[in-house]
């Protein structure tokens, strides 16, 4: 099974951030965690507000121990209330339900990380989270 390396995941975020560049976005942030929900690199623009570590660690954090990408999560959320609140309990309040937390899949489909990007809608968030993926090499899962 593969893993993202350091460089690997700062490839990511420098892609997701030309993405949101690109976009004229507001000032993002982009936490890369591996398989174990533990931080590889986490990054923050200028002007990135003080929640937004928190907001994209618990985008990708829902990602990862759910196996499906946030916007999946959040459709669960509103599907399914009761289970949703259960789920966020047991968590600890650690899963953000909207869109931004992508899987990171390797070339034989395994789960390897996940990436969350907040900062801009959370539309805005994923295709920026995608583009960094793909941009390091990897196949993105947004659910």
């Amino acid at each position: 099974m593969s893993t993202i390396t350091l460089s690997k995941a700062n490839r990511i975020i420098s892609a997701a951030f030309a993405k949101g560049k690109e976009l004229e976005l507001a000032p993002l942030t982009v936490v890369v965690l591996d398989a174990g929900g533990q931080p590889v690199s986490v990054q923050r623009q200028d002007g990135s507000s003080m929640l937004r570590f928190d907001i994209a660690t618990g985008k990708a954090w829902a990602a990862l121990a759910l196996g499906m990408g946030s916007r999946k999560v959040g459709a669960i959320a509103v599907e399914r209330p009761h289970f949703f609140q259960g789920l966020s309990g047991v968590s600890g309040g650690r899963m953000v339900p909207v869109p931004g937390g992508v899987l990171v899949r390797d070339r034989k489909g395994a789960i390897i990380g996940a990436v969350g990007v907040t900062g801009d809608t959370s539309d805005n968030d994923e295709a920026c989270a995608v583009a960094g993926i793909e941009a390091a090499g990897f196949t993105p899962d947004a659910g």
